[in-house]
């Protein structure tokens, strides 16, 4: 699977089913996701002839992820997965327009291809077959985080480089316990600050005010070990 991409479906083609009694159509193009979203794309189904007709909807074939799941949905709610079939009954001339194809997104960013197989069950020989291609984005929270663990999950500086008066850290901690610390260091190794972060809290806001112009590191300390260290640019007119 091909990492940080969106959820979307980039082959499903309306096809009029000329002697099948039946369109197969789809409102858009493309659909979008994230990381433990059940991505529904609708499918709609047209019956063209006077007559009730049955539908049989069958996967053919599924690449897809080992933490994702592929499912038939009617009216948003989704069948178990082992279900390989269903059947949708069309009165004379009916659009059917709740009949989603879904997917359970997962653990992990990436492209997923399923292939279906729809046919008219009084002729069972004449199919339409098309393919859903989804891809999934990693949450837009988890793109700037630059360490996570059990203790404390930790996002990028911003801004860095850093031109305005003050930076902040995003941080959320996990574990009341543990006691986590930010110290700032210049290029020398001379320590320019200290900062203890509030389990209270979530947000680390310093000024630059002690600060000039040049290249700084901020290292993350758990339980007095340093666990990460980024660079910061401080930039002064």
């Amino acid at each position: 699977m091909k990492p940080i991409l969106l959820w979307a479906i980039i082959f499903l083609l309306t096809v009029a089913s000329y002697g099948q009694g039946f369109d197969i159509l789809t409102p858009q193009e493309s659909y979008k996701g994230q990381i433990g979203e059940t991505i529904k794309a609708p499918i709609r189904f047209k019956n063209t002839t006077d007559k009730p007709i049955v539908l049989i909807i069958r996967k053919l074939d599924a690449q897809i992820g080992t933490s994702q799941r592929n499912l038939f949905c009617f009216d948003n709610n989704c069948l178990d997965q082992k279900i390989e079939d269903y059947m949708l009954k069309l009165e004379p001339g009916q659009t059917l327009n709740t009949f989603q194809i879904g997917l359970e997104s997962g653990l992990s960013a990436g492209e997923s291809n399923i292939r279906y197989v729809v046919y008219n069950k009084a002729l069972p020989n004449q199919t339409v077959e098309f393919a859903v291609n989804f891809v999934v984005d990693e949450k837009a929270e988890k793109q700037n985080i630059s360490y996570n663990s059990r203790h404390i999950i930790m996002h990028d500086v911003y801004p860095n480089p850093v031109t305005t008066s003050s930076f902040e850290f995003k941080y959320k901690i996990l574990d009341d316990r543990v006691n986590a610390r930010l110290i700032i260091h210049n290029l020398l190794g001379n320590v320019v600050g200290e900062f203890t972060l509030n389990s209270a809290e979530n947000l680390m806001r310093i000024r630059t005010d002690e600060m000039n112009t040049g290249i700084y590191f901020y290292t993350l300390y758990l339980n007095n070990e340093g666990v990460m260290t980024r660079k910061l640019l401080v930039r002064k007119d």
